[in-house]
C-alpha cells in the first residue's frame, strides 16, 4: 500500500523533481504546462503568480489545505483554490509570494511551513504563469480566513488527491470555445480548473515522471 505520509511524499517529489531534464534551470526558465483550457493567440502577455502546495504532516495520511474563495471576487469568484496570489515586485522569489500569500489569505504562518521545491510554472487560460510552491506543514497552526477573499478552508486527504479515479475530465464552453478541464470532487467540494490541473500535474510528476 502506498505511504501517502508528508515525509514520504516529500521524498517521492523530490526524487521525481532531480529526474527533470530541466532540474538545472530556474523556475522562469522551465518549459511550462498549459492549463487543459489553453487555446494558443488568446493571450498575448501572462502575469506572474505563486500558489502555495500546503502538504500537512498529520502522520501516516497526509493533507493538502484548500480554499474557497468568496464569491464577490473579480475573478475566479466561488470557486476552489490553494493560497496564493499575484508575484509581487518586493517578493525575493515565487517562494516568498506564496508564502505570504498563504499568510495573508489564511493566516498561514511561515513558521510551520517548510518549502520544498517547486513543480514546473503553469500556464492558465485567463493568462497567469502560476509557480506551485510545494511544503509541508507541521500541525500546531491556527487558521484565520480573510473575509474579503476567502469564504472557508478545509483539509482534502493527499490519497485522494494522487488517486487518478479521482481524476475527471470534463469539457464546456467558455468565451465561445470548447474547454477541457480536470474536475476532483470530495464530498460537498467541486475541485476543478485551475487547482484540479496542478493537482494532476503534481500527480503526473511523481507517478508518472
Amino acid at each position: 500500500m502506498t505511504d501517502f505520509s508528508a515525509i514520504e511524499f516529500r521524498q517521492r517529489v523530490l526524487d521525481a523533481l532531480a529526474r527533470d531534464d530541466e532540474s538545472h534551470r530556474l523556475p522562469i526558465e522551465k518549459t511550462p504546462i498549459k492549463d487543459l483550457a489553453w487555446h494558443e493567440g488568446e493571450v498575448t502577455a501572462l502575469k506572474d503568480a505563486a500558489v502555495l502546495i500546503p502538504i500537512v504532516d498529520r502522520g501516516d495520511e497526509a493533507t493538502v489545505i484548500l480554499t474557497q474563495r468568496t464569491g464577490h471576487l473579480p475573478s475566479h469568484a466561488g470557486q476552489i483554490a490553494f493560497p496564493g496570489g499575484k508575484v509581487d515586485e518586493g517578493d525575493a522569489s515565487p517562494q516568498g509570494a506564496a508564502l505570504r500569500e498563504a499568510d495573508e489569505e489564511i493566516g498561514l504562518a511561515s513558521q510551520y511551513v517548510e518549502t520544498f521545491g517547486l513543480l514546473r510554472p503553469y500556464i492558465s487560460s485567463t493568462g497567469y504563469r502560476i509557480f506551485p510552491v510545494l511544503s509541508t506543514v507541521r500541525t500546531g497552526f491556527e487558521l484565520v480566513p480573510n473575509p474579503c477573499e476567502v469564504d472557508e478552508i478545509f483539509e482534502v486527504p493527499l490519497r485522494f488527491l494522487m488517486d487518478p479515479a479521482n481524476h475527471q475530465r470534463k469539457s464546456g464552453q467558455w468565451r465561445g470555445k470548447t474547454r477541457h478541464y480536470f474536475a476532483m470532487p470530495y464530498k460537498e467540494h467541486y475541485i476543478w480548473g485551475v487547482t484540479a490541473g496542478i493537482l494532476r500535474n503534481l500527480y503526473e510528476t511523481v507517478y508518472q515522471s
